[in-house]
């Protein structure tokens, strides 16, 4: 039975929005560390900014800088700071997964489209505007003073929609940021875009779709 959920969360970048953050480790780091060893960089780099999710929430300049001082001293490289500034600055004019407006448009004025994002309230909104689809609410980690993979983030959203997480559809690119949560808070549905940067978990998600434009079959449109 196709399950038809009162709201679709949404985790944003990677999941809707082209991810760039190897790009630009490879452009800042390229002239210092080999191409045999940037998948690695590159590894750390995402592992430092999952680990500075954890804690209390700062601002999410500051988890950037924060990794990026981090994966420089266990690499032994020259810190700059800047790149981390730069990163932040960046995130805005990111743009979406060419199969995203096709695959939201179906289904945005049949089911309220939600997202739930680690983006600062200043970044996200430029990124929305490109979905090519409306959102019936957007929330970000400074809005719920904590970052996913925290239950916190998500007890957030459900308290502002006045939902149970048993009535939502969650979508996503990422177990470690969201299904892995996801699947302890019970969401009534869990779908896994196949991007790429993670690999598939069957324990923590109902369904996997290679992109967003198979997601209106999902729920039946």
């Amino acid at each position: 039975m196709t399950f038809r959920p009162k709201y679709i969360s949404f985790d944003c970048y990677g999941t809707l929005i082209r991810f760039r953050m190897t790009e630009m480790a490879q452009a800042h780091f390229g002239a210092r560390v080999s191409a045999e060893n940037m998948p690695r960089l590159i590894e750390d780099w995402a592992q430092y900014r999952f680990d500075e999710t954890l804690g209390a929430w700062k601002p999410y300049k500051q988890v950037l800088i924060n990794s990026v001082e981090r994966l420089c001293k266990r690499w032994g490289l020259a810190c700059d700071e800047a790149f981390g500034a730069c990163v932040y600055e960046s995130v805005p004019t990111w743009g979406p997964h060419d199969d995203v407006p096709g695959g939201l448009a179906p289904i945005a004025d049949k089911i309220p489209l939600v997202i739930l994002s680690n983006a600062s309230n200043d970044q996200i909104q430029r990124n929305v505007d490109q979905l090519g689809a409306p959102f019936h609410r957007v929330y970000t980690a400074e809005m719920a003073q904590a970052y996913k993979p925290r239950m916190q983030a998500f007890e957030y959203m459900f308290d502002q929609l006045g939902c149970g997480p048993e009535e939502m559809m969650h979508v996503s690119s990422s177990f470690r940021y969201d299904h892995n949560t996801a699947k302890d808070l019970r969401f009534g549905c869990q779908v896994f875009v196949g991007r790429g940067h993670e690999p598939s978990n069957a324990h923590y998600r109902d369904i996997e779709i290679p992109h967003i434009g198979c997601l209106p079959a999902v729920v039946g449109l």
